[in-house]
């Protein structure tokens, strides 16, 4: 059984959530060309290794951050996205 760290509910079971996509951070609405919001909805950069992800936990409908290895499936730390400065590594969280 593969248990995830909700930051609101903690340990669950992996399969009471929901993948979400992997975190980017949205183009300026306003100041954004029509090219800037088709990579950001089109084309993620789906890397190996460290990657910052949206999961919720499906019960609670709670969004939350995760820090996973694309490479092992390892998770290294959930947070909430109000918490995420605090964890940020190489990409704007």
């Amino acid at each position: 059984m593969k248990i995830l760290n909700c930051p609101l509910n903690g340990p669950r079971n992996i399969s009471e959530f929901t993948y979400g996509g992997e975190y980017h951070p949205m183009p300026d609405s306003m100041g954004s060309s029509q090219e800037a919001w088709v990579e950001y909805v089109f084309f993620p950069e789906n890397p190996a290794g460290m990657v910052t992800e949206w999961w919720m936990h499906t019960a609670t409908a709670f969004w939350f951050l995760a820090d996973r290895n694309t490479i092992t499936d390892e998770i290294l730390r959930t947070y909430r996205l109000q918490d995420a400065g605090k964890y940020a590594h190489d990409k704007d969280v």
